[in-house]
């Protein structure tokens, strides 16, 4: 068994957003906002804001600052759900649009370059296996409840 593979967990998604972080620089986004606003262009529209925090790894209330800094800038709203006044939607707007697609053409070539050396079928195992290594450890988490 590889004691390593903990610690290359670890690293490989550190490198990766730093990577991103240093690219993404220049369109002045914080790595905060563009991986909200990446998650939130993946995802369906009209996201409970705590789906969007579980899905990039924060708590709910952490989110919020960052969700308030980018409707300054006109790139996101949030309005309240119908079914339950303390949930907020959030949608990007029209404004969003080009800079998600500037910020997807860094990643994909971010994506090709450390992919680099790995066939399709190498990717598509490393994926298959991310995804179970992800899996277990979810298994592994006490569920988290999200009110707002």
């Amino acid at each position: 068994m590889n004691e390593n593979i903990g610690f290359q967990l670890s690293r490989a998604p550190r490198i990766w957003r730093a990577v991103l972080d240093q690219r993404l620089a220049p369109l002045g986004l914080t790595q905060t906002r563009w991986v909200t606003l990446y998650h939130l262009w993946r995802m369906p529209d009209g996201q409970p804001q705590c789906d969007l925090a579980r899905a990039i790894g924060v708590e709910a209330p952490s989110l919020v600052r960052t969700l308030d800094q980018l409707c300054e800038q006109g790139l996101v709203e949030r309005c309240p759900c119908d079914q339950d006044r303390r949930t907020k939607r959030v949608h990007l707007t029209k404004q969003a649009t080009p800079l998600l697609e500037k910020i997807d053409a860094i990643v994909q070539q971010a994506r090709e370059e450390m992919l680099k050396g790995l066939d399709e079928q190498e990717q598509e195992r490393l994926s298959d296996m991310l995804s179970r290594i992800e899996a277990n450890g979810q298994a592994l988490l006490t569920p988290d409840d999200c009110q707002r």
